[in-house]
């Protein structure tokens, strides 16, 4: 949603949403509104209890002035759903991005996408029958996902069945239970959380990579989410970087994907063990394919050098693909975001090798490379930002009396 579509009230909410607290001198500078006209939208925001009084401001020599948040203790929520290949997740954030309730997780297997699709459901639902949450206190429900999402129309074009739930997966999760519902693909929301709440807050062009079964991509281009023409930009994935003859999820050899992604270290760590070399990844590993990227990172940060070669060879690869980006759009920052970003520190020196390799010195200099803060709560909060940003006008106009 643009700012510049906001009203004066949904601008200065959406203010103290990404940044905390603000003075009404802060807030008149950041909305190039004058003192009196923000203090009179201040006053009645506070009268309606949406806001309240943060304290007071650092001293800059005078009075020191009140600073104001947003509410944490309304009775106003928001769901957010997190979805990947193999797993769905889940919780209630208060305003301030507070979990109100535990992280509910749950597998989804895209092959059968309609048991895929109750299981979310059910994922739903069981995370609503944690307190007492309904269509009166949830602002609404921000679902991100893989693939090639519509925003608009609120489907995902990855499957091909226009009459499957999976495709009209927002308009199938609002009907059932009667809460706004907004879709967003899932390294687009890992990047506008990142942006907001994470290492490219205050930073006007950064990449965030999402690393996991693939390697997504999130652009910010003058402090603004780059999208593309068609909204598709960021398929960092399929770049055909890869000298390998396998076949990637995309039905087309030489991507990136198929050397660079978790899946991709963990295929390459079954190969090594049927081979016969010794690891503890042998009695880790199991048919349960979705754990095994967590027992893969697990291992590696333990020390096991089957595990530690694993992810080396794909951060490598990872490293050749950041070198192209590097190239093209010449960011001030990359951000290692996502479920794999947890295995920051064995992955950032290979990235740095490829780089030095591949990469011209003197534009590689000017970007600065960085793991996410935000671990695996990245997408959740992503996903909450969604419905924040949908749901302005209606939270702007609401009352806590």
């Amino acid at each position: 949603m643009e700012k510049s579509n906001l009203s004066h009230k949904e601008l200065i909410l959406s203010i103290l949403y990404y940044n905390k607290s603000h003075s009404i001198a802060d807030l008149s500078i950041k909305t190039r509104k004058s003192i009196p006209s923000i203090s009179k939208i201040i006053n009645e925001l506070h009268f309606n209890r949406l806001i309240i009084e943060d304290g007071l401001a650092p001293s800059t020599g005078g009075r020191r002035p009140t600073t104001y948040c947003i509410n944490s203790n309304l009775d106003k929520y928001i769901l957010s759903v997190a979805i990947d290949q193999h797993y769905s997740r889940a919780v209630i954030f208060n305003l301030s991005n507070e979990a109100q309730t535990p992280v509910l997780e749950t597998e989804n297997n895209f092959n059968t996408p309609d048991i895929a699709f109750q299981n979310i459901i059910d994922l739903i639902k069981t995370t609503l029958e944690h307190g007492s949450y309904n269509s009166g206190n949830i602002l609404g429900i921000g679902i991100s996902m893989p693939g090639f999402v519509d925003t608009a129309q609120g489907t995902n074009g990855s499957f091909k069945d226009k009459n499957e739930n999976l495709y009209n997966i927002k308009h199938e999760v609002e009907n059932r239970f009667q809460i706004p519902t907004y879709l967003e693909n899932d390294s687009t929301a890992i990047a506008i959380a990142e942006q907001y709440f994470g290492q490219a807050k205050d930073t006007s062009h950064a990449l965030i990579i999402n690393i996991g079964w693939g390697v997504g991509l999130g652009i910010i281009v003058d402090n603004k989410l780059f999208r593309g023409y068609s909204g598709y930009a960021g398929e960092f994935s399929h770049i055909p970087l890869s000298a390998s003859d396998k076949l990637c999820s995309c039905g087309k050899r030489g991507c990136l994907e198929v050397e660079a992604s978790l899946s991709a270290a963990i295929q390459f760590s079954e190969e090594r063990l049927q081979n016969g070399e010794k690891s503890i990844l042998a009695q880790r590993l199991t048919d349960d394919k979705p754990g095994n990227s967590h027992l893969l990172i697990q291992s590696a940060l333990e020390g096991d050098q089957l595990a530690i070669s694993a992810l080396a060879k794909s951060g490598y690869m990872l490293g050749k693909g950041i070198a192209t980006l590097i190239h093209i759009l010449n960011p001030e920052k990359i951000i290692l975001s996502g479920r794999g970003s947890q295995a920051g520190s064995i992955l950032m020196p290979q990235i740095q090798t490829a780089i030095n390799e591949f990469c011209i010195p003197r534009i590689a200099r000017k970007t600065t490379i960085k793991v996410s803060d935000l671990t695996d709560k990245a997408q959740l909060i992503g996903s909450a930002c969604i419905v924040l940003e949908y749901s302005l006008s209606k939270f702007a106009n609401s009352t806590n009396k």
